[in-house]
Parts: structure tokens; sequence; C-alpha cells
């Protein structure tokens, strides 16, 4: 004689409780499966990136670095035709040899030379970073021709740190001493903190995404963002041996900020209707070099660093492109709007 095992209902409670149970697991399961999709996604993208790093290492570039600086600094009246002719753009006809060479024995001239020779002797590390990057360019623009890299002196002009042009690029190396030189005692600190020979690849990577970019006149604060963040961008795939911080003339700092705050950045601007307005003095609040950015706020002004809507506009097409299968060559040409609106960006919590 046997029982037969009588299957009791649950309860509403236990029901509750088994159904919790199974939920928690799948989510938990879910997480894992995401997890694992993200690692091996992670995993493809590295590999894709190296892959495209390692062809472009291949990739070869000749030229030299001249030193003009040298050249002319160190010249004599016997040297000087010749050097007029092997840099007929470095000299303006209108002025006489004699004009050249008092500017060669100006004492102001001789100590640009002495100090730029003492900590330029040569250029070893500063030739291997401009040779990636024309690798990168020549990578991504084959129609890209390597240029003539020439060094000068320029009475410290750090607004023309560097003259990019389709056949010659000039570095003043006079703007790249490094921040604490005594050349700089008179500039303001967070424009000098750049003038350092790290920065020379960066500065050239900016020019070369000045020409390539295209953009409609830029209208709003949303048309400067994008814009910078297509610059940023483009450092991204041109320089990616340089850092984040590096790429948009951070300290660590400063740039550690920028991320911490993201969402804030992001929340006052669109509360504050500033992305579609046109009112000129935003470029300078948010833009254009400044010690910090200007919000209005007093506590945050002290923090934030300055240009903080060229970090906004770099996340944003950052998005765009995770988003959207795009070439580096149609993003430069895209227009904002549609960057904007197919980015779907949101900040990182």
């Amino acid at each position: 004689m046997y029982f037969k095992q009588r299957i009791l209902p649950l309860s509403n409670k236990n029901r509750a409780i088994t159904l919790f149970i199974k939920i928690n697991t799948l989510l938990v399961f879910m997480k894992q499966l995401i997890l694992l999709f993200v690692i091996l996604f992670s995993v493809f993208s590295c590999q894709k990136d190296q892959g495209i790093e390692n062809d472009i290492a291949k990739i070869k570039v000749d030229y030299i670095i001249e030193r003009f600086d040298i050249a002319f600094g160190n010249a004599t009246a016997t040297d000087l035709p010749n050097i007029k002719e092997a840099y007929p753009f470095m000299f303006f006809e209108k002025y006489s040899d004699s004009f050249w060479l008092a500017k060669i024995n100006d004492t102001l001239q001789q100590e640009l030379t002495y100090e730029t020779q003492n900590i330029f002797p040569e250029l070893k590390e500063e030739k291997k970073e401009i040779t990636q990057l024309f690798q990168h360019l020549k990578y991504y623009f084959p129609e890209f021709k390597t240029p003539r890299v020439i060094t000068t002196t320029s009475n410290v002009d750090y607004r023309n740190k560097v003259i990019v042009t389709d056949t010659i690029v000039l570095i003043s190396l006079d703007t790249y001493l490094g921040s604490d030189h005594k050349f700089y005692g008179g500039i303001q600190k967070y424009l000098r903190q750049d003038f350092n020979k790290d920065m020379i690849v960066v500065d050239l990577a900016n020019g070369y995404a000045n020409n390539f970019i295209f953009q409609p006149q830029n209208k709003n604060l949303l048309d400067e963002m994008i814009y910078f963040g297509k610059q940023l961008y483009f450092k991204d795939k041109i320089i990616p041996f340089k850092t984040d911080a590096e790429k948009i003339g951070y300290s660590e700092e400063q740039l550690d900020w920028a991320k911490s705050n993201e969402i804030e950045i992001w929340r006052f601007f669109v509360e504050e209707e500033l992305l579609f307005s046109t009112d000129s003095k935003l470029p300078n609040r948010f833009i254009n070099p400044a010690p910090f950015s200007k919000f209005y706020l007093e506590d945050i002004d002290k923090e934030s660093p300055g240009e903080i809507g060229k970090y906004i506009g770099w996340q944003i097409v950052k998005a765009y492109m995770e988003r959207n299968n795009v070439s580096l060559k149609d993003l430069l040409q895209e227009d904002p709007k549609e960057i904007f609106n197919h980015s779907n960006y949101k900040p990182k919590k």
C-alpha cells in the first residue's frame, strides 16, 4: 500500500517568491550575457584597431626636418644668398640683405637662436611623432603628399606656432621651449601650459584638421562645439599615440574634471537653452582659450577648465561615430545638425 503524493497549490506569497527568484536569475543571466558581449566587442575592436595600426606602421614616408632656424641664426653675409635661394618663402623681397643681416645679429634673435638650439639640439623624438602623423594621414587620406618640414623662430608668435600647407610645414620652435621658459614670463599661464615639445605634433594635427574639415559657417554654439568635436575626433584617428589630455590641451586633472562633470555640463547647456543660441558671447565663454569656462556659477567657474564646449562637442561626435557607419572623410564633411540628430548623445554617468 502506498500513498499517492499530493501536489499542494503554492500560496500567493510562495508564488511571488518563486517568480522573483526566476526574474532575478534571468536578470543576472542577461547582465552576464551583456558583459560577455561587451568584452567580445571590445576585444574585436582592439584587434581591429591593432590591425589598422600595424598596416599604418608599414606606410613609408620620406622627408627630413630642415633646420632653417639654425641656418638663418648662424648665417653670415656669404651664406645669406644661398639660404635665400633655398627658402625664398621665408624672406620678403622688399627687404635688402642688410636688413636680414641686421636681424641675424640682433641681440634678441641671437638669444632665440641660442635657446632654441640648446633645447632642440636634434629632433629625433619629434620626427618620430611627425612621421607617425604623416603615416596616419596617408592611410586615411591616400591623396596626402608628404610636405617639406621646416623649423624656424618667430619671436614667440604663439598664435602661429605651426603653419600647415599642402607642400610646406613650418614649426616655430621658440614657442615650444617649455611652459616655464623665461621667454614666456609675460604670457598667461593657461596659454603657455601648451608651450612644450610634446605639443608640436598635436598642433600639426590641428592644422591638418582645419584643412580637411568642411563646415558651413558656424551659426550657434552647437555648430562651434561640433566643429571642434570633429577636430578632436580627427586627432583620435591621426595621433592615437597622444593622450586625450594632450589632444585637447588639458592637464590630466582638467580632463578628469570634464569627465566627472559631463552630465552637469550638458544639463546646464540644455536647461539654459544655449545649444542653438546665436549669442556672440558664448564662444568666449565655452569655446575660446581661457583660464576657465564661464558658467557664471562661482564654485564651478573656479574649478572648470576653459574650452569646455570643445570637450562636449568631442563626446557628441564620438557618440555619432559609434552609432553610424561613417568614414573619417565623410564625418569631416557632415552637417553639424545631422551629426547631433544622429548621435543620440547622452552623457556618461
